[in-house]
Parts: C-alpha cells; sequence; structure tokens
C-alpha cells in the first residue's frame, strides 16, 4: 500500500490537477449513459489555480511526490460546498478520497461552519452511497435552497441527466433561525 499524505494545495499542483480529474473520470465508461463523460472537458489549469488561490482545495501525494488526488470547495453560506473529488484511477480504492473528505469535514468543523454540501449521482457506488456512509444525507426537493436548486440545474444544462442527480448535505451544527425580533427587542 502506498503512504500518502494530505495537504494543502499550492500554485505549483495546478498543473497536475486536470489529469487526477481525467483519470477519475474514467470510471465513468462503466456506466453506458454517462460514458460520454470520460471524454469530457475537465477543470483547466488556470482554473485550478484560481481555486488553489482563493478556495480551499487539498492534495493528496504519494510518497515518491506524485499528485494523486484532490478535493475543491468553496464556503457559501457559512457551509463548505465540495465541487470536485477525484482521485487517479491507479489509486482509486485506497481510501484517499475518504481521508480528503474527512480532511474536508474537520477543516469545517474547525471553521465552525454549519455543514458540508455537493451535489453527486445518485445511482453510482462511488457517488452518492460513498457520501451516505459518511454521514451525508440526500436532500428531497423540499429541502433544496436556492443555491443548491441552482448548481443541479446547471448541471442538468450541461447535460447531466436530471433524474440520476442529486444535492447532500452533512449538519455540522445547527443554523440559527431566521425569526423576527420578539415584540419589545430591537433588530
Amino acid at each position: 500500500m502506498n503512504i500518502i499524505t494530505l495537504r494543502r494545495a499550492q500554485p505549483t499542483d495546478a498543473d497536475s490537477l486536470p489529469a487526477i480529474e481525467r483519470s477519475a473520470a474514467a470510471l465513468f465508461r462503466a456506466d453506458p449513459a454517462l460514458a460520454w463523460l470520460a471524454d469530457a472537458s475537465v477543470t483547466d489549469t488556470q482554473q485550478h489555480l484560481h481555486a488553489i488561490e482563493t478556495a480551499d482545495v487539498w492534495v493528496a501525494q504519494s510518497a515518491d511526490g506524485a499528485l494523486t488526488g484532490f478535493l475543491s470547495a468553496i464556503e457559501v453560506d457559512n457551509q463548505l460546498h465540495i465541487q470536485e473529488l477525484s482521485v487517479s484511477q491507479h489509486f482509486q480504492g485506497q481510501g484517499i478520497g475518504r481521508k480528503l473528505l474527512l480532511t474536508a469535514i474537520e477543516c469545517s468543523r474547525k471553521r465552525e461552519l454549519y455543514g458540508l454540501t455537493l451535489t453527486t449521482f445518485r445511482d453510482l457506488p462511488w457517488n452518492e452511497a460513498f457520501y451516505q456512509r459518511l454521514g451525508f444525507e440526500t436532500l428531497s426537493h423540499a429541502y433544496l435552497d436556492s443555491r443548491l436548486t441552482a448548481v443541479l440545474s446547471n448541471e442538468v444544462a450541461h447535460g447531466l441527466p436530471a433524474e440520476r442527480r442529486c444535492a447532500m448535505r452533512l449538519i455540522l451544527r445547527p443554523a440559527p433561525l431566521n425569526r423576527p425580533p420578539a415584540p419589545g427587542q430591537t433588530p
């Protein structure tokens, strides 16, 4: 088994991330309806560099220095939204994705965020079921906020099948209720 370390991404890592994402996407070839995703464009180096400089990006690195996976997320509404979690095909099945996700969860706890959100496929074993094992809950349409609704709509507009997509949330602490002030209190 390879020794893998996790760390914050550095600007010099940006060049390696598109290849990791492309390698991870090869898994979609196993599903004929989604096989096109294996050849779809991925986030380019400049976009990864921007994310490294402005958002939360962690990388997994092997003992020989090669990057094996990454997780990219942004903070929105006091929650960490996971935009991408990718592990190179050769390193899949070794718990790297789980470790990256646990790192994002721990960071969110330390920052006292309300939780984490993401969108994913319902029916692929490395998607919804994977996140459920780590405590994420699938949100019904009634519990989708406008942001997650917009993310899902954008994914559908880019060709992903709506009936196979879902939004998920891991609650770390309850968000305060937006209540009007009680009589006699100032807002």
